[in-house]
């Protein structure tokens, strides 16, 4: 059994195809998915998807990407939304300056707010970070060290061990996607390794980045056993038993889904 944490099933490549990519999960053994909300203009859309599917959750959040001044979400926005009962997740958020779709300024501000209502709802933010290490980090060690910890998790890991040492110093999770089957990923492999297994999570992120061998594809959840695979083998586990323990570990981050 799997759980993809991180998926965008309303995205053009899966949604024209809902019901198929639906039923090629279930015959992956995927038992859960978490569709991702990356603007709120999205959400009611997402939700549709989710309430017909009692394996399908979703989140509330804007992208770093789309967090222009007219997007940026407040707090009581987001605490609001996620209300719906099957928002079980605040984001995706965070900081991306590899591109430079949002200003840096209004980036942090939404990350920000979306702290503010993972605080004040107790639900796991989702956090993006690229080319913003230092910044995410320092954002995450003061509120936590002003407010208190609060529940949260890195999607798509891909970036230095520093971030996730930060991680699990802060009691974040750990979610890993089908970069660590990519040939050139022998040093996230290696920082992978040292990531306490009850901390891992794994995502396809889909329709994006699509594991070794469906490289060049469209992702989808069903691939997610090849991700588990390479994830296993870096363990000396077998898929079925790394699928467990990433499983009950979602179940233990993400309360508000049922198993």
């Amino acid at each position: 059994m799997y759980v993809d944490s991180h998926c965008h099933l309303n995205y053009t490549g899966l949604v024209e195809h809902f019901d198929d990519v639906i039923q090629r999960a279930k015959d992956a053994h995927v038992s859960h998915m978490v569709c991702i909300c990356s603007r709120l203009d999205e959400f009611q859309s997402i939700t549709k998807l989710t309430e017909h599917h009692d394996n399908i959750y979703c989140s509330v959040g804007i992208h770093p990407h789309d967090c222009g001044e007219s997007e940026i979400a407040t707090s009581s926005q987001l605490v609001e939304l996620a209300q719906h009962p099957k928002v079980i997740g605040i984001g995706e958020t965070g900081l991306d300056f590899f591109y430079e779709n949002s200003p840096k300024e209004q980036q942090i501000e939404n990350f920000k707010n979306h702290i503010k209502a993972a605080r004040k709802t107790n639900l796991p933010i989702i956090i993006h970070t690229r080319e913003a290490d230092d910044e995410t980090i320092e954002i995450l060690k003061k509120t936590t060290q002003e407010e208190g910890p609060f529940p949260g998790l890195i999607h798509c890991f891909s970036t230095d061990k520093k971030v996730a040492d930060c991680a699990l110093e802060l009691g974040f999770y750990i979610s890993i996607s089908g970069i660590i089957t990519f040939k050139n990923a022998d040093n996230l492999r290696d920082i992978v390794k040292t990531i306490p297994l009850e901390r891992l999570l794994i995502e396809t992120d889909a329709p994006f980045l699509a594991p070794v061998p469906k490289r060049g594809r469209t992702n989808e959840p069903s691939f997610i056993p090849h991700t588990a695979k390479m994830l296993a083998d870096l363990f000396d586990l077998d898929s079925e038993e790394l699928g467990r323990i990433t499983s009950n570990n979602f179940f233990k981050l993400f309360t508000k889904a049922q198993f």
